[in-house]
Order: structure tokens, then sequence, then C-alpha cells
């Protein structure tokens, strides 16, 4: 089974914490703001610490419709 993710551009303020985290699967753009390489990813437990350390809990990582991350 495969996971998909996004970033809510409008809440991301570009901490670059899911880049440092997992840089296999968040970048930076050019302006500053994360975006995922790909929407759809393997199940990888960076993404869920990618979306648990976002500080403006800007990323959602699901499996399927379940929101799985960031995690309570």
């Amino acid at each position: 089974m495969s996971w998909t993710t996004g970033v809510d551009r409008a809440l991301c303020m570009g901490s670059g914490m899911c880049a440092g985290i997992a840089p296999e699967l968040y970048r930076l753009d050019d302006e500053g703001r994360a975006e995922p390489l790909a929407a759809d990813i393997p199940e990888d437990e960076r993404a869920l610490d990618a979306a648990d350390s976002c500080p403006a809990t800007a990323i959602s990582v699901r499996a399927g419709q379940r929101l799985i991350g960031p995690r309570p």
C-alpha cells in the first residue's frame, strides 16, 4: 500500500523541517515553501515524522482516505 502526502501552501511557513527530516520526500521550492517530491509515496515513517515536526501543521499524510499524519 502507498500513502499520499500534501502540503497546504497557505499554512506553510518554510521552516524546512520536512526537507531536513525527509529530503527524499519533501523540498523547499523557489518561494521557500515546502512541497512533496511526489504525492504518492511508499509507507515511510519519515513522512509521519515530517508531518509531526511541521510547526505550521501544513503537511498531511493519508493512507487511503484516512488521515494518519500529523499524529495526535
